[in-house]
């Protein structure tokens, strides 16, 4: 559906769609549009994501900036194409292969994906990453009336460009903020990009100390920015004694969930991030100091939730869903009632 509206709606606010022929094709096609100078978008689900893991990769080396749709469906392999899941978590961060920087955001709404497929735009121009926008078949198919905001009420982050000429123009310079000016092909710089390691020339090398900076900035230049990079709401964890955290779909599920609770008198409360990575390792430790029981809902077998225990010291509580079926208010509820005992 992603395909369809964008064939219909691009064009007419003076885009580009093109069909190319996989996957593979569809993301490199990214990453030259984007080298270009002009901000692009792929969309897909679990398999097509797995194909694209290699040319992530390029734009992470190469600091292409782009954005990955992935509308998570029940997995591995063809697994329940029509259903819904939230197992590809870990590997929005760790597909690709090596240590590269990639940004990972998960809305729960339709609200929330209109305003993060922007905000996901602003941090691959900002940040020059790939940033993967994940969805799961729940929120990529639901209906609901929103507000738009107005257009004036939107911020728009366009990438740096050089201000200096192109015989001076390193594509790879190391500057203060960690993040090289742009200047896009057919503007009369010319460059080399590689996915193999280089120099700030964009030349390929194997020099040790200047490999040793390449892969130290493109991951700094992540964890520099977290505070801008990180966000998330939280309620009623004032006087909580348990902290549910949940993201995308089950995060829906969980408001809930815990408002139910509330009712019967539990004290718990709801951290719902809206980035996953980074990782908000801080933001729960720093909850953990007074909170000790956390619970974490998810559609797959517990990979935020092993995130969540590193993250606060304790042993997160579980409640998984690996059969196509969402989370329900109901299944959380008895789960933070029977620990709450």
């Amino acid at each position: 559906e992603i395909a369809e509206c964008l064939a219909r709606r691009l064009p007419k606010e003076g885009g580009t769609f093109i069909q190319m022929e996989d996957e593979i094709a569809s993301i490199a096609a990214v990453i030259g549009a984007s080298l270009a100078g002009v901000k692009s978008m792929t969309a897909t689900s679990g398999p097509g994501f797995s194909l694209m893991q290699e040319n992530i990769g390029y734009a992470a080396m190469a600091e292409v900036p782009c954005v990955i749709v992935n509308v998570q469906r029940g997995g591995p392999s063809t697994g329940l194409p029509t259903l819904p899941s939230q197992a590809d978590v870990m590997q929005s961060r760790w597909g690709t292969h090596g240590d590269h920087p990639v940004i990972a955001v998960v809305p729960s709404t339709v609200r929330e994906t209109y305003d993060w497929t922007i905000k996901a735009f602003n941090y691959a121009e900002r940040f020059r990453v790939p940033v993967i926008l994940l969805l799961d078949e729940i929120v990529g198919h639901i209906n609901e009336k929103i507000v738009f905001p107005r257009r004036e009420e939107i911020e728009i982050v366009n990438r740096e460009r050089t201000k200096k000429d192109p015989e001076s123009y390193l594509p790879y310079e190391v500057t203060d903020s960690e993040i090289p000016p742009f200047a896009e092909f057919g503007s009369g710089y010319r460059y080399h990009v590689t996915g193999l390691s280089h120099d700030e020339t964009g030349f390929p090398t194997n020099d040790p100390e200047k490999v040793d900076v390449l892969y130290r900035r493109l991951n700094r230049k992540i964890e520099r920015y977290q505070s801008e990079i990180i966000r998330y709401k939280t309620a009623f964890l004032d006087d909580a004694e348990i902290c549910v955290v949940a993201y995308g779909s089950s995060a829906r599920s969980a408001h809930r969930a815990v408002a139910n609770a509330r009712q019967l008198g539990v004290k718990v409360g709801i951290f719902h991030p809206f980035v996953l990575w980074p990782f908000p390792y801080e933001e729960l430790g720093k909850i953990a100091q007074r909170i000790n029981t956390f619970v974490v809902p998810e559609m797959n077998l517990g990979q935020i939730a092993h995130e969540v225990s590193c993250a606060t010291k304790q042993k997160a509580i579980t409640v998984n869903r690996v059969d196509g079926g969402l989370i329900t208010p109901e299944e959380i509820l008895e789960k933070i009632r029977n620990v709450s005992l």
